[in-house]
């Protein structure tokens, strides 16, 4: 028998659009599109670090799909000016017929410090100025000029590019900048539960400066692994999990909100070089605020919970480096709208 919760709950899931990010190192970014395309999900999001270009990934993504959306999660903020953000995002959306999202954040300071070379300065401002200035540039206002504590141009033509702009932000500054600028919010490493006071931060500066929040998209990076094993699945999330709280300060303080202790437990055994006690140290309780892991039926309804969220606008699947490939193509098969 079917009950009155699950059956609510299979109705959202079946009219939640869903998101998939190309796995950081897979081979054939043309490959995964048209079988993201072929599985029904319906936004294809490339990842940018390092080594391969996510515009131009895109681009080929845009060559052998046609109802995809695509869009970038994430380009940094300090790695491209606004204008190369816009341009670059205005010829990818004239490839693929304006169906394009520009997913930008402010990255971590190991990547803007000791890749870009670049200093990581006030990353709120930065990101406020490049969303703000970057929409500006892709608008059909004409000529733009901008004064602004980080950027300053004059003068030059609008692009008029039809291209929502995303901002993906953790802490209460971040969030701020996203919700007096951009189109989208891309949560990563929040936990699911906390997602609406979250979000409430950007609602309410978007209400401050006349925006209406509910016009905001709320996608939240889903990090996933489907086995038939589900201790493979969970070590697969586990080492996720402990690579970014470890990495990066600001997915420390987001998941200490609620986990303090192991949180900080995550952070002091990876810094100190020991990641398998950093793995060890991601709990039970933090995956299932954090992820979705387990064999195909548990996961799907797992993801499912996590869709049928109310603030939940689209959710972004999202598989681990380091995933063994049966892992990685078993949890896009299983998790694609067309297993619903």
């Amino acid at each position: 028998m079917v009950t009155p919760a699950f059956f609510t709950l299979a109705c959202l899931w079946s009219r939640m659009p869903t998101g998939v990010l190309v796995p950081e190192h897979h081979d054939d970014v043309t490959a995964f599109a048209e079988r993201a395309e072929r599985l029904d999900y319906d936004s294809l999001w490339m990842p940018e670090l390092w080594g391969r270009d996510a515009f131009l990934s895109l681009t080929r993504a845009a060559t052998v799909t046609s109802d995809l959306t695509l869009g970038t999660a994430i380009v940094n903020a300090y790695g491209r000016s606004p204008a190369t953000l816009a341009q670059a995002a205005a010829t990818l959306a004239d490839t693929a017929d304006g169906q394009v999202r520009l997913g930008i954040g402010t990255s971590t300071q190991k990547v803007v410090e000791d890749l870009h070379g670049m200093a990581f300065d006030n990353p709120p401002r930065r990101l406020h100025e490049t969303v703000e200035l970057t929409k500006r540039f892709l608008s059909a206002d004409g000529r733009v000029s901008y004064e602004g504590k980080v950027f300053d141009v004059a003068d030059f033509p609008s692009l008029d590019a039809d291209v929502p702009v995303y901002a993906a932000a953790l802490g209460p500054s971040n969030r701020r900048a996203t919700g007096r600028t951009a189109d989208g919010w891309l949560p990563h490493n929040i936990p699911f539960g906390r997602l609406d006071e979250a979000f409430e931060t950007i609602a309410e500066t978007a209400r401050e400066v006349g925006r209406d929040p509910d016009a905001i998209d709320v996608a939240p990076y889903v990090p996933a692994a489907v086995s038939d094993d589900p201790q493979e699945a969970i070590r697969a999330v586990r080492g996720h999990l402990a690579y970014y709280v470890g990495s990066g300060e600001g997915y420390r303080k987001a998941v200490a909100k609620s986990f303090p202790d192991a949180a900080d437990a995550v952070a002091e055994a990876w810094r100190a070089g020991d990641r398998e006690s950093a793995r060890d140290a991601v709990t039970e309780e933090m995956i299932a605020q954090l992820a979705v892991a387990g064999t195909p039926a548990n996961a799907r309804e797992q993801f499912e919970r996590v869709a049928a969220r109310d603030i939940v606008d689209q959710p972004l699947l999202v598989i681990p480096n380091g995933t063994p490939d049966p892992v990685v193509d078993q949890t896009v098969e299983e998790l694609a709208p067309a297993k619903r």
